[in-house]
């Protein structure tokens, strides 16, 4: 096998009819597996009006093991806290990502709260995946004069084991991509070609907090510092931005992401802007995951369907959920769950190469960051 190959498994989940609170959609879900070995989807769910909560949903599988469907089992998050409300009666507990710390033996989950201030990442912790306790907003120090504690942040994901920070300290890293004002792409569209890139604030960052003290719950994370810039936008399809996806999860090469990118569509409508969000993949260093082993320089996945071309918001395919099909005794395969267009949740087969294939560079406008092969 040349590279990563990719293969539609279907749609698994999609607004529930009649149901009030999947009116505006049900998308970005994490996916995780439980005690029970079982695997659970946590779908973004909307309410009309923008209001966003975090489902629970258990997958069903066919004899061959492909995800089929969905039994819904509740509410995780609805926007309760503070930072989760807004003003004006909206807010949200939106796409979330979940991890199994394997030295607490518990589940985190990072999702965006949609806070009086704008998007901004909140943790939750769990033992058994339905019950949740909220752990608060996550907080950065300044580096090198860069802001990340009062900008909007989404899409953030945390490695399972305490990795070396820069300084080889074993700490939590987190994986997000600060929005800066000027790096959305409403803001970075209909820029001169080839568009000069920001890289201190238009790039995924890695960041590191203490890991929480074994064999106590956490009732908050500390301050994440130790940054360290990862990736910024380098191939025209995420040439208007790039940010998180799915959570680091080890394979045979390194910590493998799915990431997703933005690029102008060549015919607008009404002189508008129109978007693209389609999905790359990373191959990050076992023990130094702030080093790119591999990077996709075209995208595995990108609205072709219908399904991903029509929705709430058109023309997206935004992976967030993972799953390792250890179950089947196939370490090399990975299901993808993603957003369809902002309304109805994919499945996607990945299966990893025996080698890693001659990929993108890191970074090409900085050679500090190039990608190594260590």
């Amino acid at each position: 096998m040349a590279g990563f190959q990719l293969q539609r498994l279907g749609v698994i989940m999609e607004p529930e009819p009649g149901n009030p609170l999947e009116v505006e959609g049900v998308l970005n879900p994490a996916a995780i597996r439980g005690p029970d070995g079982g695997l659970y989807l946590f779908p973004r769910i909307v309410a009309r009006g923008n209001l966003s909560r975090i489902g629970i949903a258990r997958v069903t599988f066919n004899d061959a093991g492909d995800p089929t469907g969905v039994e819904r089992l509740g509410i995780a998050l609805e926007p309760e806290a503070d930072y989760e409300r807004r003003p004006d009666g909206r807010g949200g507990c939106e796409d979330p990502r979940i991890s199994f710390i394997e030295s607490l033996q518990l589940y985190l989950m990072t999702y965006t709260a949609f806070s009086p201030n704008g998007p901004r990442i909140a943790f939750a912790v769990s033992e058994d995946l339905f019950h949740w306790k909220r752990l608060g907003l996550a907080i950065f120090s300044p580096f090198q004069g860069i802001d990340f504690a009062h900008v909007d942040n989404k899409d953030a994901s945390l490695f399972p084991v305490a990795l070396p920070n820069h300084v080889g300290k074993l700490q939590m890293a987190i994986l997000h991509r600060p929005l800066f004002h000027g790096t959305c792409p409403e803001e970075t569209a209909g820029k001169a070609d080839p568009r000069a890139v920001d890289l201190d604030h238009e790039s995924i960052w890695i960041s590191y907090c203490p890991m929480p003290r074994v064999g106590s719950e956490p009732h908050h994370l500390g301050l994440f510092n130790s940054h360290q810039r990862l990736a910024s936008p380098v191939s025209p399809w995420e040439m208007l931005k790039i940010g998180g996806g799915t959570p680091p999860i080890l394979t045979r090469h390194g910590w493998l992401i799915l990431y997703h990118g933005v690029s102008e569509r060549a015919e607008p409508r009404n002189g508008n802007p129109e978007f693209c969000y389609s999905a790359g993949v990373m191959v990050l260093s076992k023990d130094h995951p702030r080093i790119i082993r591999y990077r996709s320089l075209e995208p595995v996945l990108t609205p072709l369907l219908r399904e991903e071309q029509q929705g709430a918001v058109n023309n997206i395919v935004f992976p967030t959920g993972i799953d390792r099909r250890d179950d089947l005794g196939s370490p090399d395969r990975f299901d993808v769950y993603f957003g369809m267009a902002d309304n109805r949740i994919g499945v996607a087969r990945l299966d990893m190469p025996e080698h890693l294939p001659q990929g993108a560079p890191a970074d090409d406008r900085d050679e500090s960051i190039k990608a190594h092969q260590p």
